[in-house]
C-alpha cells in the first residue's frame, strides 16, 4: 500500500534514518517506537504527505486516504461538535440530496418512458453506494464514537470552540475514525484520553479493518492494539512481529546475538592480527600472513550502537507514619447552592492504610482530582469529616503543579539546591530520565512549557517526598523511559501513595487498590486495575457461583454416599469418621460407667447390599468425574507449558490465577473420587 525504498530523513545537520525500506500492507497495525528525537512524528508525517524524504524514494498505491491526527495543535469552530462530526460525510450529503431529487423527477415522469429509466437506473445505483456506506446509520454511527471517546450527549449539541485544546483532540480523533482512512496515522493519541475512553479506543482499534500506524507513551495500549513494531534504532528502522511486549523480548534476544557475533567476531580478528603481527617478517609464513591480511581486510566490522543508560535511582524514604493514613466518614462533597447545586460524591466511607497504593478510576469529571484536592485539604468538604493520621505528611501534586515553581530558578541549580548531597552527574542522569538533557539543565523554568514544568515539579517532589502523596495525573508528559523511572520509585516508596493516572500498565503495576468514583458514590476494589475490571465485568460473581456449584454438586454426591450408607460394608469406614470412632470409644466408656449401654456406631452397623439404582448412579458420576480429572490435568498442563514463554506481565498473572484455581478443582475432583470409590468398594 505505502513502501518505502532506500530511504533517508535529516533534521537539519541531524540524520534521523537512512537505508530503510519499509512496506505497509493494507491490514497492517504497526506500532512506531523510538527515543526522543529519533524521528518518530517526522516519520508520520511523511506517511501523510506532510513532509518529503531526503533520501530514496515513497511509493503510494492508487486509492489511498490517509488520515492523520497530530499530538496537539488542533482547533475547530464555526460548528456544533455533532455537526463537525457530520462535515466528515459531505459526500454522502450530496448524494442523499441527488437521491431526493431523483425521487421528485420520477415521482413526474412518465413511468413508461425512457427517461424515467434512466432516473430510476441513476437512483438505483446511488441508493445502493449510499446503503453499502452505512448511510442510514450516520447519526447511530456518531453517536457511538462520541460516546465511546467520552462525550455526553448535552456535549453534542455544544459549540466546538467552547472545548478545551484536548477535547478538541477528542472531536479531531472522532472525525478520523469515522472517516474510516484505509491508512490512519495517530500520533500520541491517548494523550488527551482517560481510561474509559482508552478502552473503547483500544477495542476499536483492535477491530479495524484497514492499516494504521501509531506512537504511544502506553505499553498495555500498544500491547493490546498493534501486531507490529517499528523502532526507529541507531539511524535505522528495525521490524519486529507482535506487540509491545514481544517487540521487548525479541529485541533483547537480538541484542544478545549482535553481542555474541560481537565477541566472535573480535575473537578471530585478534587472532589474525597476533598472527600477522608474529609471522609478518617471516619467508615461510608469507603466503599465509597475506591470506590472513585478506581475511581481515574483508571483514565487515560488527558495531554495538550506544544504548540510552537505564537509570536506577534510590529516593529517600520519608518518616514513618501511623498505621491509618487518612480516614473519611461520611463525607459530601458540592459545588453551587440551591438549583444549581452540582453533587459530587455524599456519604463517602473509607480508611486508608499506611504503604497502600490506591489508584483513583471513573470518567472525566466524576470527582478524581476533587477527592484528591479534599485528601491534600486543599478544598473544603460539603459535610463529613476527614481524619488525618498520626504524623502523616501529605504532600500534593497538582495537575498545574508548575505554577509553585521559581520562574527565575535554572533547573539544575534549582535542584542542586534541593539535594546537595548528588552529585551533578547523577541529576542530570534523572533530568535525562525526565527528558531535559544537553543544555536544556541550563534553561530557566520559566522559559519551559506547562508540560515540561510539570515534569521538572514532579521530579522535584520525588527527591524528598513526604509520606503520603497525593499525584493528579503525575504520568501526562512522560515518556515510557520517565514513566518507569516514576514507577520503580513509587514500587520502593514506603509511604502511602493515591493517585489518578490514565496509565492502564502504570496503575497495573502500582496500585494495591482501585477507588472507582462516580455516580455520587466512591466504590472500593481490591487488587489493581485488572482485578478491579475483572469484578466490576462479573468475575467475582461467577467465581462465587462456579464455586457454589462445586459445593452443592459435592454436598449432592455425599448426600448419596450417607443415603447409601445404609448399605455399606461390615468394617468400611467412611473419611472423616475417625473423630466419630474416637468419640463413640469416649461414649462407651462413660456410658459403661453411667450404667449405659453403649450405642452402636454406623461404621459398625451391618450393611446392606447397594441398592442397584444408587450404585449405578455413583458409577455414573464417577466415570463423569473421571473425565473431568483427565480434562482438567491436560488444561493444567496447557496452562504450566504457557507460563514457560513470557507474553506480558498481565499475561502470566492471570494464567497463574486460572492455574492455581484449576488445580484447587482438581484437588475437589480427586477428593471427591476418591469417596466415591470408596462407596463403591
Amino acid at each position: 500500500m505505502i513502501q518505502f525504498s532506500s530511504a533517508g530523513k535529516r533534521y537539519g545537520h541531524k540524520l534521523l534514518f537512512e537505508d530503510a525500506d519499509w512496506l505497509i500492507t493494507p491490514e497492517s497495525h504497526v506500532g512506531l517506537v523510538g527515543a526522543n528525537g529519533t524521528g518518530k512524528s517526522t516519520v508520520m508525517k511523511i506517511l501523510a504527505g506532510l513532509e518529503s524524504l531526503d533520501y530514496g524514494s515513497i511509493s503510494r498505491a492508487k486509492g489511498i486516504s490517509a488520515g492523520y491526527l497530530p499530538q496537539d495543535g488542533l482547533a475547530l469552530s464555526g460548528r456544533s461538535v455533532f455537526a463537525e462530526c457530520m462535515s466528515v460525510f459531505d459526500d454522502l450529503h450530496a448524494m442523499e440530496k441527488e437521491m431526493e431529487s431523483l425521487t421528485h423527477s420520477m415521482s413526474e415522469l412518465d413511468h413508461t418512458s425512457k427517461e424515467y429509466a434512466d432516473v430510476a437506473d441513476r437512483y438505483q445505483k446511488l441508493e445502493h453506494e449510499f446503503r453499502a456506506r452505512d448511510g442510514y446509520t450516520l447519526d447511530a454511527e456518531i453517536g457511538k464514537v462520541l460516546t465511546g471517546l467520552g462525550f455526553q450527549r448535552d456535549d453534542w449539541s455544544r459549540q466546538t470552540e467552547e472545548f478545551s485544546g484536548g477535547w478538541q483532540m477528542r472531536i479531531a480523533l472522532a472525525k478520523l475514525l469515522l472517516q474510516k482512512p484505509n491508512l490512519l496515522l495517530l500520533d500520541e493519541p491517548t494523550n488527551h484520553l482517560d481510561l474509559e475512553a482508552r478502552n473503547w479506543l483500544e477495542e476499536y482499534l483492535s477491530e479495524y479493518p484497514y492499516a494504521f500506524v501509531l506512537i504511544s507513551h502506553d505499553r498495555y495500549f500498544l500491547d493490546v492494539t498493534v501486531d507490529k513494531i517499528v523502532e526507529i534504532w541507531n539511524k535505522e528502522l528495525h521490524f519486529y512481529a507482535g506487540n509491545y511486549d514481544q517487540y521487548l523480548a525479541a529485541k533483547a534476544a537480538r541484542k544478545e546475538q549482535i553481542e555474541s557475533a560481537y565477541k566472535t567476531q573480535r575473537d578471530r580478528i585478534e587472532q589474525l592480527e597476533v598472527f600477522i603481527n608474529r609471522f609478518r617478517y617471516t619467508a615461510t609464513k608469507a603466503k599465509q600472513v597475506q591470506s590472513r591480511i585478506k581475511e581481515l581486510e574483508k571483514i565487515e566490522r560488527i558495531e554495538i550502537p550506544e544504548e540510552e543508560k537505564v537509570v536506577h535511582f534510590s529516593f529517600p524514604q520519608p518518616k514513618p507514619s501511623g498505621r491509618i493514613v487518612a480516614e473519611f466518614v461520611n463525607v459530601a462533597k458540592s459545588y453551587g447552592d440551591g438549583a444549581t447545586e452540582h453533587r459530587v460524591f455524599a456519604g463517602v466511607n473509607f480508611m486508608i492504610e499506611r504503604g497502600e497504593r490506591i489508584a483513583l478510576v471513573g470518567l472525566n469529571g466524576a470527582g478524581k482530582s476533587t477527592l484528591i484536592k479534599l485528601l491534600a485539604r486543599a478544598e473544603r468538604l460539603s459535610a463529613g469529616e476527614y481524619r488525618l493520621g498520626h504524623d502523616v505528611q501529605p504532600d500534593y501534586f497538582a495537575q498545574d503543579q508548575y505554577k509553585e515553581l521559581d520562574p527565575e530558578a535554572r533547573i539544575l541549580d534549582d535542584l542542586g539546591e534541593l539535594s546537595p548531597s548528588s552529585t551533578q552527574t547523577h541529576l542530570r542522569s534523572l533530568l535525562g530520565c525526565f527528558l531535559f538533557s544537553g543544555d536544556d539543565v541550563f534553561k530557566r523554568i520559566g522559559v519551559l512549557s506547562g508540560g515540561e514544568r510539570n515534569r521538572y515539579a514532579l521530579l522535584k517532589m520525588l527527591l524528598h517526598p513526604a509520606n503520603f502523596l497525593l499525584l493528579d495525573e503525575p504520568t501526562n508528559h512522560l515518556d515510557m523511559r520517565a514513566k518507569d523511572v516514576l514507577l520503580e520509585a513509587l514500587m520502593k516508596y514506603t509511604g502511602t501513595v493515591v493517585f489518578v493516572s490514565h496509565d492502564r500498565y502504570f496503575i497495573d503495576k502500582l496500585a494495591t487498590r482501585v477507588f472507582e468514583i462516580g455516580d455520587g458514590k466512591v466504590e472500593l476494589y481490591p487488587g489493581n486495575y485488572e482485578d478491579y475490571l475483572w469484578r466490576k465485568q462479573g468475575g467475582a460473581a461467577r467465581q462465587a457461583a462456579g464455586e457454589h456449584d462445586l459445593v452443592g454438586e459435592l454436598a449432592a454426591i455425599r448426600s448419596m454416599s450417607e443415603m447409601a450408607g445404609d448399605f455399606v460394608k461390615p468394617g468400611f469406614v467412611k473419611p472423616g469418621s475417625g473423630k466419630q470412632e474416637a468419640k463413640s470409644r469416649a461414649g462407651a466408656n462413660g456410658a459403661a460407667g453411667n450404667g449405659e449401654a453403649p450405642k452402636p456406631d454406623a461404621g459398625e452397623r451391618k450393611g446392606k447390599r447397594l441398592n442397584p439404582i444408587k450404585r449405578k448412579q455413583l458409577e455414573d458420576r464417577v466415570c463423569e468425574v473421571e473425565r473431568e480429572i483427565a480434562k482438567t490435568e491436560d488444561t493444567v498442563g496447557q496452562i504450566e507449558i504457557h507460563l514457560q514463554t513470557f507474553v506480558s506481565a498481565e499475561e502470566t498473572q492471570r494464567l497463574s490465577g486460572d492455574l492455581e484455581r484449576l488445580k484447587e478443582q482438581l484437588r475437589s475432583l480427586m477428593k471427591e473420587w476418591e469417596e466415591l470409590s470408596e462407596v463403591l468398594s
